[in-house]
């Protein structure tokens, strides 16, 4: 049975694995199209520019994510600018979530959610090998973050922000793990339960590889359409989880552009969408924002 100890050891920032596209593909598929991930040339007055990259946080193993016009980008960028600066600070991360995970007098997450979920509920807490003891004093946010993980069937070490960072000589975080887990413990009871639901029922489930092919060839469209039926279909968890963040992160991305650090600015792919995206809000801000591919 997985321990929540083992389960904190690969635990992603939450708010990473929900804002990016999930991996639920077959590792053995090899048919995948030529790479061309949507990125944006961000300028503005006095030669100011910089860069923006929607990623994967999860992807299956050997698929081929890089460009010409992604390398050459980078290569003019001088830092990279991502959520998590420490991503690969496992030890960080536990400290961070279980200061804010454990409320006494909790009921057993099984019962806390209406009988008719149950069920689902139960299948996702046996897919992550995990049971109420195991889970016992937990917020359901924080619940559901540990099932998630546990039942996810790829590791978040094939995602595109840990090899870009791997390659990086400078980095910028946008902020910490503690900030990102104060945005799970802030939310309501109601919130709380459904975001469990919707992890219950999103993570590792019978989806195609749609979102992966939408990612991997700039499909915005399409990815607009799969965020609005997960998670982030919720308005509350959206706001929460997604459009807050994104207007927390402009000051400082403002900040960097206008310093003249040549920004390459890497987040998860669904912080880019949409009127509350970052082109678009850049765009609000005075800067030009030219999508490259």
């Amino acid at each position: 049975m997985t321990s929540i100890r083992s389960g904190l050891a690969i635990l992603l920032a939450g708010a990473l694995w929900l804002t990016g596209c999930g991996a639920l593909s077959d590792e053995g598929r090899t048919d995948w199209p030529a790479p061309s991930p949507a990125l944006w040339h961000v300028t503005g007055p006095g030669g100011t520019e910089g860069w923006l990259f929607g990623t994967v946080h999860a992807l299956p193993r050997g698929l081929d994510w890089r460009n010409p016009a992604l390398d050459a980008a980078l290569d003019q960028s001088s830092v990279l600018v991502v959520e998590i600066a420490d991503l690969n600070d496992g030890d960080a991360a536990s400290a961070a979530f279980m200061a804010r995970a454990r409320q006494p007098g909790l009921p057993p997450l099984s019962e806390r959610v209406p009988p008719k979920d149950r069920p689902a509920l139960r299948e996702f807490m046996d897919r992550a090998d995990m049971d109420d003891a195991e889970l016992a004093g937990m917020e359901s946010w924080a619940a559901g973050l540990l099932l998630a993980n546990g039942a996810r069937r790829h590791e978040p070490s094939q995602g595109v922000d840990r090899a870009l960072l791997a390659d990086a000589a400078s980095v910028v975080g946008l902020e910490s793990f503690a900030e990102q887990y104060d945005r799970f413990d802030r939310l309501t009871h109601d919130q709380q339960e459904k975001l469990l639901l919707g992890l219950a029922n999103d993570v590792d489930g019978d989806r195609s590889d749609d979102h992966i092919v939408a990612w991997l060839t700039g499909d915005l469209q399409t990815l607009e359409h799969e965020t609005g039926i997960g998670i982030l279909a919720d308005p509350d968890l959206r706001q929460a989880l997604l459009t807050n963040r994104n207007l927390a992160w402009m000051d400082r991305i403002e900040s960097l552009l206008t310093e003249g650090r040549r920004p390459f600015i890497a987040v998860g792919a669904a912080h880019m969408l949409g009127r509350d995206g970052l082109p678009a809000l850049l765009e609000a801000r005075g800067f030009t924002v030219a999508r490259l591919q």
